[in-house]
Parts: structure tokens; sequence; C-alpha cells
């Protein structure tokens, strides 16, 4: 495939999330998450059986990559609100920086286990293997969890009706920051692997860790990240700890890309700091909304929140390959330069006009 169908496929997965965010998480207004989240983790899992089973190709993976997202969908964000009905005050707080990090966890460990499994018995099986998780999460949240009431007010506000979100200028700010989180971390994500590779061929030589080993090691930093953003945040400020850490990390996201001949260490160690910056602000930008968000319309301004950013996230990978792709002739350096500053000039741009709250 070429980088911008490589670029598509990966992102078909957040198009699926994208398109059933809105109504699986509104829908918690109402409905108990737990439901929802129990439901959406068996689709998930079957989707991701489904893939390693039954793909032929760029559009049977298609379809599947929708699905898994759809399922995913159901999951994350109606497991936060899952949570956040459970919880209150600095332990809200906590727990969603908790909660935001524990996915990193996930994801880390997804990437590691993924690479191990399909080098010693073929990506069918690695996609095999990944849809054992959704189904045991979706029993272990529906047990775990006590029943909850949607709130009295939620029947005023109609389904997928925003608006009242729309109106809270705080609430937009860390959605759209959230956003601009999402299109530098997932774009990352999708293609990391993919450059750590060429970087080592580029350099003709075998190095101590791959280029799946560096990917999950980076990976494994963000929920300390994570965590530890939230507890700088609740110290000096949400928006001081989101503008300093988005502004470095859209720094070195328009850098990495041009640093592909640098030796291996220096990418693992530039890959750690830049997923540690991407991921500081990512449970204080989701804990903010959750604080200011009206009790009535929070699956509402979850919704919005995650479909503005898992859209990101579909869009980034595409256009990441599609410069990748444009700037080719201009040699390695050039080419994936172009690529990652994609990701970054948002992050270093935005931070600048989005006010997360008063100034001081």
């Amino acid at each position: 495939m070429s980088g911008a169908e490589a670029g598509l496929l990966s992102g078909l997965f957040f198009a699926g999330y994208m398109v059933a965010v809105p109504v699986l998480t509104s829908l918690t207004d109402r409905v108990d998450a737990r439901h929802i989240y129990l439901a959406s983790s068996i689709v998930a899992g079957a989707s991701s059986a489904g893939f390693g089973l039954l793909a032929q190709g760029p559009a049977s993976g298609a379809l599947f990559q929708l699905l898994v997202g759809a399922g995913v969908a159901g999951t994350y964000m109606p497991g936060l609100r899952a949570l956040t009905d459970n919880t209150e005050g600095v332990a809200q707080g906590r727990a969603i920086s908790f909660y935001t990090a524990i996915f990193g966890v996930g994801m880390a460990g997804s990437v590691f286990l993924a690479g191990s499994v399909a080098e010693a018995a073929g990506w069918r099986a690695a996609f095999l293997v990944a849809a054992i998780g959704p189904p045991i999460a979706g029993a272990m949240v529906f047990a775990g969890l006590p029943p909850r009431t949607p709130h009295s007010a939620a029947k005023r506000h109609r389904l997928l009706d925003f608006r009242p979100v729309l109106r809270q200028r705080v609430a937009m700010a860390f959605i759209l920051g959230y956003a601009v989180h999402c299109w530098e971390l997932f774009g990352t994500r999708s293609w990391m692997v993919a450059f750590l590779a060429r970087a080592q061929g580029e350099q003709g030589e075998a190095w101590p860790l791959g280029p799946i080993a560096i990917a999950a090691i980076a990976n494994m930093f963000a929920p300390l990240a994570s965590i530890f953003g939230n507890e700088m945040a609740m110290r000096s400020g949400r928006a001081r700890v989101i503008r300093v850490c988005m502004i470095a990390s859209g720094v070195i996201s328009c850098a990495f890309g041009f640093l592909i001949g640098a030796p291996w260490y220096v990418l693992l160690a530039i890959a750690i700091l830049h997923m540690a910056l991407v991921m500081s602000d990512s449970s204080t930008l989701t804990a903010g909304l959750v604080q200011v968000a009206d009790p009535a319309a929070k699956g509402s301004a979850l919704a919005l929140h995650s479909t503005l950013g898992f859209g990101a996230g579909f869009v980034a990978p595409l256009v990441f390959g599609v410069a990748l792709d444009a700037a080719g002739t201009g040699g390695p350096a050039i080419a994936w330069g172009a690529a990652y500053a994609t990701l970054g000039i948002l992050a270093v741009l935005v931070p600048l006009v989005l006010r997360w709250g008063p100034r001081r």
C-alpha cells in the first residue's frame, strides 16, 4: 500500500469511533453506562477476531477497523462516565488521570504483544489475541460498578443536541484542546513504528532495540506522564500545564522526522520525551471538561469531546501519509520531517489562542 492507503486504513479505526461515540456517549445521560460498556466490549472483541480471521485486503480490513472503532467508542468515554458518576472532587480528578494513564498502559502493552505474537505466529494471530481483552473488560466493569440512575434533568436535552455544550466557552476550550492533543498523539502512535523501521533501514545496521520495542518503551512512559501532568495541574493551574506541555510536544513533533539519521538511542530518548509531553495534558484536559460540564449534559459534553478528539485521530494519520508521499522526492529526512510537522504545528499554535479558564 502507499503511505496514504496505510494511513487511511489505520485512521478508519478512528472513523468508526467518531461515528459511534456521539450516540453511545450521549446515551449515558439516559442509560446506565455499564450496559453500553458491556455491549460495546463484545462488539470490539468480535470485530478484532473478524479482522484476524476474515480480512483479505484494504476493503475488508477497513470494515473491521470501522467496527473495532465503534466498539471502543462504547467503552472509553462511557467507561469514563461510569467512573466519574462514582467519584467527586479531588478524588475524581485523580481517578480520571489514572483512567487515562491505564489506557496508555494498555496501548503500550498492545504494541508489544501484537509485535511479539505477529513475529511468532503471524499478524492474524495478533488480532485474535487482541480480541480476548474487550469481553473481559466488559464483564469487569458490569460486575464491578454499582448501577446508576440517569440524571433527572437529562431528558430535557435532546439526544445529539450539542448546543448547550457549544455555549459553554470554557468547556469548548477543553474540547478543542483535546482535539489537538489527539491529532498529535494518534498521528504519532500510528506512524512511530514505521518511522523507526525506516530509520533503521536507512542506517543499515541492527539496533539493540528494534522499532517495535522502542515504540512500546516510549508508550510505557505515557501513563506516568498523564498522572504527573494532572498532579501538576492541580498545583500550578490547568491552563499553564496544558499550554507549556502542548507547545513543547509540538516543537518536538516538528523536529522529530528530520532526525531520521540519528542513532537509535537518541531516537529512543526523544520518543520517550515526546510521548511523555504529549500525554502530560491528556487527563488534565479531560478532567477539566468533567469539572466544568453541566451535570445534566455531561454525556453530551464527553461525546463531543471524544468525537472531535478521535475525529482528529482519524484525519491525522491520513494527512501524515499524504505529506510523506508528497515530500518523498526530497529524501527521507525531508519526507518524514514534513510528515511529522503536520502533527506538531497545531500543538504549537492552538495553545496561543485558546483559554482554559481565567488567566490567574
